[in-house]
């Protein structure tokens, strides 16, 4: 197979198919035959060390977990080599314990990847799973959560924010009065300014200006919502120093400032609730419940439309089903024979 991988790849990026491409075989050797800086975008959650006996083996089965560090890192190093230096990169990887120890692998894996090989770390990002598997630990808490790391090549890279926002509620009139999303209609913010005994009177009537303007803002939907913070009333967000707060410096100078909301709603936080369900009732012996929602955001947000997705580690290609469905190429390998077939059947690819 010495350059099939290379030529299967090649023939598919110069195509119209949006339909995945999946290749069989060893993470490491098939991503060796990948040109350089060719992927937008990779996503994977790898096997898991020492938890489960997937098909065709590789990955996880090591004796010990520092070579399943060193094996996974090395092929993280190769994804680096493959990805454009606009992309973005992916992981979910969960911890083990060993002998009563929590062997934080998560964090192992990440720090060789930033230390070691240049990775830049944007967000950790807690994958709260809502409910647990069964832990008859007696002398512990119950594990629920998962790290997903997203790393990046260099400082800028693609990032489409608003493709990830909520809608945001309307503003809307209420006798006569501009009332925001979460109810602010300016009315105690006013009351405030006028009764201030800290404020000057031409910092009073900057204030009432601004407030008006703001709440027009509000009204013809350039802001979603606001807040006000007003000298002798609300303290200062994150510090009143003004040496390291730029915040308070302007409380200190003009005696209020705003914390606008954006328009287009709000953005994730890096707390997400998904529940691991298994929604394919599969029997083809692949535990490792990796759901949809969990790609959507990375997708969106930092892979463009036309861009390429990669997943070495695809398993029954969940991040290919997702791809698809926001009509992205997508690229997954597997060593796993009849993963990839699964695979091939959930995004219905076979005849």
């Amino acid at each position: 197979m010495v350059k099939e991988y290379t030529k299967r790849f090649n023939n598919y990026i110069l195509s119209d198919d949006r339909n995945p491409l999946f290749l069989q075989g060893d993470a490491l050797e098939v991503l060796k035959q990948l040109p350089d800086e060719s992927i937008d975008f990779c996503m994977t959650s790898p096997p898991y060390w020492g938890k489960r006996q997937y098909s065709g083996g590789g990955i996880g089965l090591e004796k010990d977990y520092r070579d399943f560090i060193k094996n996974l890192t090395t092929i993280f190093l190769e994804i680096k080599r493959v990805l454009k230096p606009t992309g973005s990169f992916w992981l979910n990887i969960g911890d083990t314990y060993l002998n009563k120890k929590q062997l934080g692998i998560p964090w192992r894996i990440a720090i060789t990847l930033m230390d070691e090989q240049g990775w830049i770390l944007r967000n950790d990002i807690v994958w709260n799973k809502v409910k647990g598997g069964m832990d008859n630990s007696k002398d512990k808490l119950g594990n629920v959560h998962e790290p997903i790391f997203h790393f990046v090549k260099q400082a800028k890279y693609y990032y489409d924010v608003d493709a990830i926002r909520s809608k945001p509620k309307e503003a809307k009139v209420v006798n006569g009065a501009i009332v925001s999303a979460t109810g602010v209609s300016g009315v105690r913010y006013k009351r405030q300014i006028e009764l201030s005994t800290v404020l000057t009177e031409e910092q009073k009537r900057l204030a009432f200006s601004a407030l008006d303007s703001i709440l027009q803002d509000v009204m013809n939907g350039k802001l979603a919502d606001f807040r006000m913070v007003i000298k002798g009333q609300q303290r200062a967000t994150h510090s009143d120093s003004t040496k390291v707060s730029g915040r308070a410096k302007e409380l200190q100078e003009k005696g209020f400032y705003f914390l606008k909301y954006h328009p287009n709603g709000s953005k994730p936080t890096d707390v997400w609730d998904i529940i691991p369900e298994d929604t394919q009732q599969r029997d083809d012996n692949h535990f490792a419940p990796y759901p949809e929602d969990l790609c959507k955001i990375p997708i969106l947000a930092t892979c463009p439309e036309n861009g390429i997705v990669l997943d070495p580690f695809c398993g029954t290609g969940t991040t290919m089903l997702v791809a698809r469905q926001f009509n992205r190429k997508s690229v997954g390998i597997d060593i796993s024979d009849s993963y990839i077939k699964v695979a091939e059947e959930r995004c219905h690819l076979l005849v």
